[in-house]
């Protein structure tokens, strides 16, 4: 397949979701019908994917599939695989369809993509490529599931955390491969944000439960910072606490803490604590305090092996926005490592 049969192909795909969101005239078409169950019933296959986070999951990537989109993203790229290789991916769960990017990457760049998938997420993403499919059936031979161990790959992407990453790295470690580990996302606050930036912050920290790599899981904030304006200004998430999953976990930490003394803010929805880690559980925000920028950028450069995202208002040119970090392109890796790259390589 030619690079403009992959563009014209996904690009495809976009306008399939488009037209689901914004045409009810397309109801009717089988795919949408089974797209428009698979998003009612996933809540019953996994708790956190709720009807509003799996419809803005594909919304973000109905935004993606543009033919303008996926042409800026690859034209940088020197994609030319004559010889096609089988990617084997490992897919994380925490996330409605956090894999399609691999699976994306693996395809456009001319190779065969072997998915083992989590078991949190392998009704959603097998859909849309089986609709893929129905576009262009050259993919039938270039995409394959693994239903067991994953086996007869040239190279390999596995998603998973600071635990699996050990054995993952023993086991893959005779093939060129990606392994991803735990990643973190920190936003500095200066005191100086505005009620409408705090509003932003607040979808970086509770869209997905705060499961993903890309949610912000810790503040930063000047020595004496007051929290009121804070507080004041994410009350539009507030009705989150009405799910029974997130007040599990809330309810849970807040005892764990109270027993033990811990030094943390409460308003009812969300933990504010004082700590100087950076993955915070579920109904939880750590924050840590600064005395300057100078500390601050010794904060951040410590830590940045283990960090996705830095969101500010525009602090340094590689930040991110507030309320920009859900809404990632085509070109922001996962772990900062350029997967088009990587597979360009594998030979």
């Amino acid at each position: 397949m030619t690079l403009n049969e992959h563009i014209e192909a996904f690009s495809e795909l976009g306008k399939f979701l488009e037209q689901f969101f914004n045409d009810s005239n397309t109801k009717d078409d089988e795919f949408s019908q089974r797209l428009a169950t698979e998003i009612e019933a996933a809540v019953h296959y996994n708790g956190w994917f709720t009807k509003n986070n799996v419809r803005f999951s594909l919304q973000q990537w109905q935004l993606a599939l543009t033919e303008d989109n996926l042409s800026a993203w690859l034209k940088n790229y020197d994609i030319n695989t004559k010889v096609p290789k089988t990617i084997g991916l490992i897919l994380a769960g925490n996330v409605p369809l956090v894999g399609f990017h691999d699976v994306l990457s693996v395809l456009v760049t001319g190779h065969n993509v072997l998915i083992k998938y989590s078991s949190n997420d392998q009704r959603l993403l097998p859909l849309l490529l089986e609709k893929l499919k129905a576009i262009n059936s050259k993919y039938n031979e270039r995409i394959k599931t693994a239903k067991d161990q994953l086996k007869g790959f040239d190279a390999v992407i596995a998603t998973g955390s600071n635990n699996t990453s050990r054995y993952f790295n023993y086991y893959f470690k005779n093939v060129p491969s990606i392994i991803r580990k735990n990643r973190h996302s920190v936003a500095i606050l200066t005191g100086e944000e505005s009620p409408e930036q705090i509003q932003l912050l607040a979808n970086d920290i509770f869209r997905y439960y705060g499961l993903g790599c890309r949610n912000v899981s810790k503040l930063l904030v000047p020595e004496g910072y007051n929290f009121n304006t804070f507080f004041e200004n994410i009350m539009n998430w507030s009705e989150v606490i009405n799910d029974n999953k997130y007040a599990n976990n809330y309810d849970y930490n807040k005892a764990v803490y109270l027993m033990s003394g811990a030094n943390m803010l409460d308003n009812n929805f969300v933990l504010l604590k004082e700590d100087n880690g950076f993955s915070s559980p579920i109904g939880v925000l750590f924050q840590d305090s600064y005395k300057n920028l100078e500390e601050l950028e010794e904060i951040l450069a410590e830590e940045k092996d283990n960090l996705q995202c830095v969101v500010s208002n525009n602090l340094q040119p590689q930040h991110i926005y507030f309320g920009e970090t859900q809404h990632p392109k085509l070109w922001d890796y996962a772990d900062n490592i350029d997967t088009v790259e990587f597979l360009l390589k594998v030979n």
